[in-house]
């Protein structure tokens, strides 16, 4: 919990004055679906496309910031919407120095993508549903994470043990 004495030091650059300096404006690409669906492949590519064309980004993809910032954390639920808020607060400051922020995570729950999407501006929170079957996700397979839920030796793996709750279509 913040202390009444912990206060947010404004800074004299803006988040307008690097979108101005870049030239774009900045959001967080906010990719979801399950392992094996594609996101983080489309998140590199789309930030090599944006980096060739001068635009500032940055992927924040599940498995790498699983190596860093929320290595001690696991996949149980109380784990994950901890993972999904830090790296919610994580894609803010990026937006707020001037990326566009891409993030690859599976993020089962939808409260805690609301939750995320409360931390922005209007418009610059948008979820992109990496829509792919859990049939063909498993086939895929490319780490081979199915066939160890499947046999018992990952627990609280989405799509097997543990939910995954897909948009709600607008």
């Amino acid at each position: 919990m913040v202390q009444n004495y912990i206060i947010w030091h404004p800074t004299k650059i803006t988040k307008k004055d690097r979108q101005k300096l870049n030239n774009h404006k900045t959001c967080v690409l906010w990719f979801t679906g399950y392992s094996g669906s594609g996101k983080s492949t489309l998140a590199s590519e789309l930030d090599y496309q944006l980096y060739s064309s001068g635009i500032r980004s940055y992927v924040l993809d599940g498995d790498n910031v699983r190596h860093g910032l929320n290595k001690e954390l696991g996949f149980s639920p109380a784990d994950r919407v901890e993972n999904i808020r830090r790296v919610g607060e994580v894609a803010k400051l990026f937006v707020d120095g001037g990326q566009i922020v891409i993030t690859a995570f599976i993020s089962p729950y939808r409260k805690d993508r609301e939750q995320v999407r409360k931390l922005f501006e209007e418009g610059e929170f948008i979820e992109v549903f990496i829509e792919c079957p859990i049939e063909i996700c498993e086939k895929r397979d490319p780490k081979g994470l199915y066939k160890k839920a499947r046999n018992g030796e990952i627990n609280n793996f989405t799509g097997i043990d543990s939910p995954y709750e897909p948009p709600i279509k607008s």
